[in-house]
């Protein structure tokens, strides 16, 4: 078979081979952590808090640390910090002067964006670290053993301490391991929840809510949305590219034609993150209120399922898609970089012109792939409506499932690329697999 024969030659690469044992290896570590509770908290008083953490924000916040956050774990801020401070950080390039400099200044801007960042995690996690024992104190004051000013300062400090230890482990899958390191562990923490709540969705069914064909049904759905999402990820839009030919001494350079790849959804899931995000400020503001004006507001947006929610929700993605391709797609910055290289789309004049075709292109692409994307965010309230379990009706759609499919793309893309390196057979018969960073000029931010 020939997924044995790849087994066997991705074993006989050592450096493939060392780089995965040494990924699965951090990711022991972590997974570990993740069930080390904080000290003095008795874990047998968690019920609450992994009640509360059932549903709302705080499900998704305990899906993304892979449960640690519902096991008041060391680990439990996450990773979700540091994605903070990065999305913080991007904003701040496009606004900043001096984060703009730092972009353009190669490796050396790079690192002191890399320390920025850093410094901006421990800062979040500072703000993070109390509100989540404050919390704990309000849900579960019993599983607190002693709550002196010493158990929060320790804690804090440990919280903070896991966040960046979590940062410090993705950091190392980067660099000795294989695939993005922050985005391999975001999704293992989202992977983890699944084989529970898989089991709940069969024991759901077995009672008698739709049987062992209504579960079948529900598998074969959540396979095609998959696929779906598969080529939300890879779908591209080659544009042709010319480049002129140049004479250097005896030698000719230039001549070819190539292909321009604009990815279809060039912002990746950072339009469900932010629209996630907005949904909740109105909510937040809406229960400091006593009038009874602002009822039907709290029922409606309190309620993940319900249209209007996820009317506005599709929107804000739709409207941030357009955003975020906007600052992370430059037109202008393409062009030059074509005519800097003697590159030209043919028909179009280099300079304005290609920016602007380029514009109007990724303008056209950017709408299907902008409703598709709000069409997979509301999957998860769709399959709520269908008696999905809530646990299970997550890996339906939105964040979880796309950045599932993004790193998993990536990291049997690497994989792919040491095979072809050493002349092994890769991974497809009918063609090389396309991830994130390879069907556009940018890659994920996740």
């Amino acid at each position: 078979m020939k997924f044995i024969e790849t087994l066997k030659n991705i074993y006989r690469i050592e450096e493939l081979r060392s780089r995965i044992l040494f990924t699965l290896g951090l990711i022991l570590v972590y997974r570990f952590g993740s069930f080390v509770v904080l000290p003095g908290i008795d874990p047998n008083g968690l019920d609450k808090l992994a009640t509360q953490a059932d549903s709302g924000l705080l499900s998704l916040i305990n899906m993304f640390s892979g449960g640690a956050f519902a096991n008041a774990s060391v680990f439990a801020l996450g990773i979700m910090p540091y994605i903070s401070a990065s999305i913080v950080i991007q904003l701040f390039g496009i606004a900043i002067p001096y984060f703009q400099r730092l972009q353009k200044e190669g490796e050396s801007g790079r690192k002191k964006i890399t320390q920025i960042t850093r410094f901006l995690t421990v800062l979040i996690c500072a703000a993070q670290a109390p509100g989540y024992l404050k919390n704990l104190q309000f849900q579960i004051p019993e599983a607190i053993i002693v709550n002196t000013g010493f158990f929060w300062f320790s804690s804090i400090i440990i919280l903070i301490a896991g966040t960046m230890f979590v940062m410090w482990l993705g950091e190392r899958i980067t660099d000795k391991g294989i695939g993005n390191g922050i985005s391999f562990i975001i999704m293992i923490g989202i992977i983890a929840n699944f084989p529970a709540a898989l089991f709940q969705e069969f024991g759901m069914r077995m009672e008698g809510a739709g049987g062992l064909i209504v579960f079948l049904v529900e598998m074969v759905m959540l396979l095609v949305i998959i696929t779906l999402s598969i080529l939300l990820v890879q779908g591209t839009r080659r544009i042709p590219v010319q480049y002129a030919k140049r004479v250097v001494g005896n030698k000719q350079y230039g001549g070819v034609r190539q292909y321009l790849p604009l990815k279809v959804n060039a912002a990746g899931v950072m339009p469900i993150i932010f629209a996630q995000a907005l949904m909740f400020i109105p909510l937040t503001f809406a229960g400091f209120s006593t009038t009874d004006n602002v009822s039907w507001f709290v029922t409606t947006f309190s309620d993940f399922t319900s249209f209007g929610y996820n009317l506005v929700y599709a929107l804000l993605i739709i409207a941030f898609t357009y955003f975020y391709t906007a600052i992370t797609m430059n037109p202008q910055q393409i062009a030059d970089e074509l005519k800097r290289n003697g590159g030209f789309i043919p028909g179009i004049k280099p300079g304005k012109k290609t920016a602007e075709f380029i514009d109007n292109v990724m303008s056209r692409i950017t709408l299907p792939g902008s409703l598709f994307l709000a069409f997979v965010a509301i999957l998860p309230a769709l399959a709520m409506l269908s008696q999905v379990s809530n646990q299970f009706a997550y890996f339906y759609g939105g964040t979880s499932l796309l950045i599932i499919v993004g790193v998993i793309l990536d990291t049997l893309q690497q994989i792919e690329s040491h095979l072809l390196n050493r002349h092994y057979d890769g991974l497809m018969k009918t063609g090389r697999i396309k991830g994130r960073s390879s069907s556009g000029l940018t890659s994920s931010s996740i």
